[in-house]
């Protein structure tokens, strides 16, 4: 029987906000409208359909509207509605069409949550969160950005179409742990998802 973690996902209230783990993954964010009909839509292909039911989930618990739908390959895709409440993020993640990371952002627990959901995967005995191929220059600062919150990665893959933030150690793997939570309720889930 685990714990409840006091630092855990589901010991944090759920906002909007969360849903930046989305953008530390392979995520986008991208405007519509302009003026005061203005909106933002958030959206990230996953590999399988667990991921995307999950993430819909923090999406409604965020208090946005989910859609989860497939792209031309077949691929799991999963995206909220267009909404008001996305467009400061779009404008704190975006220079011109370019993915950044804004320079105070630090993953909290529900953040690091939406990342794993996103695109964590096990490898050995340790863990990767995914990383955006098609966005290097945000590779460098969500390191910066797990380091200061006691989690530091290693940078692979980025030369490859698959970087990621490699998380080795017992006590980073434990922190991990502690902070994203139980798994979804889902075999293919606890099989993906971060343990020590």
């Amino acid at each position: 029987m685990s714990q409840l973690s006091f630092f855990s996902a589901e010991s944090v209230p759920p906002a909007v906000a969360d849903l930046t783990g989305i953008l530390a993954a392979p995520g986008q964010v991208v405007l519509v409208g302009s003026g005061s009909q203005a909106g933002a839509r958030l959206s990230v292909v996953v590999e399988q359909v667990w991921r995307a039911e999950a993430l819909a989930e923090m999406i409604v618990e965020a208090g946005l509207q989910p859609e989860i739908a497939r792209t031309d390959e077949n691929t799991p895709l999963v995206r909220t509605a267009v909404d008001a409440r996305l467009v400061a993020i779009a404008g704190e993640w975006t220079r011109g069409a370019v993915k950044t990371v804004p320079p105070q952002w630090l993953p909290g627990p529900r953040e690091l949550r939406a990342w794993t959901l996103a695109s964590g995967t096990p490898e050995a005995d340790r863990y990767l969160l995914g990383l955006d191929p098609h966005a290097p220059d945000t590779h460098s600062p969500l390191a910066s950005a797990m380091m200061r919150v006691g989690i530091a990665p290693t940078l692979i893959g980025t030369r490859g179409s698959r970087p990621a933030l490699r998380i080795s150690g017992r006590r980073r793997l434990s922190r991990l742990v502690e902070n994203v939570g139980e798994p979804p309720l889902n075999v293919d889930a606890f099989a993906q998802w971060p343990r020590i």
